[in-house]
């Protein structure tokens, strides 16, 4: 069962956001593993292959999550599984000093063949974009993040 391994990978994330060492994250996606992140670039895009996905995920977190004060992840609703793929729905939950929080949630897929992630995708509603991207056009720049 994928669900196991899921949670795995989930923690060995929040380890790499920690700690800045991604060679744990890494064993959990194939080599020819597909990101999908359906928000405008900066922050989101296709990325193709193990080296970009990893790229992309150290790089997002230095360029978004980790210019706020604080960052907390919850889990809402799963994780379940069909198939390969399992889901999760999530909100996260950000602080900085002189804005107010920013929150958000969305559902991640990822489809597994065997123990290791070949498609990773974020969704969000249409809601959830237009409220961050209108916090980050007021109160990114003072944190230096571009908006969506």
């Amino acid at each position: 069962m994928s669900i196991p391994r899921f949670a795995a990978y989930a923690a060995a994330f929040e380890e790499a956001f920690r700690s800045d060492d991604w060679s744990g994250v890494e064993p959990f996606f194939h080599e020819d593993v597909v990101y999908e992140v359906p928000l405008p670039p900066p922050l989101g895009g296709r990325f193709e292959g193990r080296a970009a996905v990893l790229a992309y995920l150290k790089d997002v977190l230095d360029r978004f999550d980790r210019r706020f004060a604080t960052r907390e992840v919850t889990l809402l609703d799963g994780p379940t599984q069909t198939g390969d793929v399992v889901w999760v729905r999530g909100r996260a939950d950000y602080t900085a000093a002189g804005a107010p929080d920013l929150t958000f949630e969305l559902e991640e897929l990822a489809s597994f063949d065997g123990d290791r992630i070949r498609q990773l995708e974020d969704r969000y509603a249409p809601a959830e974009v237009e409220r961050v991207q209108a916090w980050l056009k007021q109160h990114g720049p003072a944190l230096g993040i571009e908006p969506l």
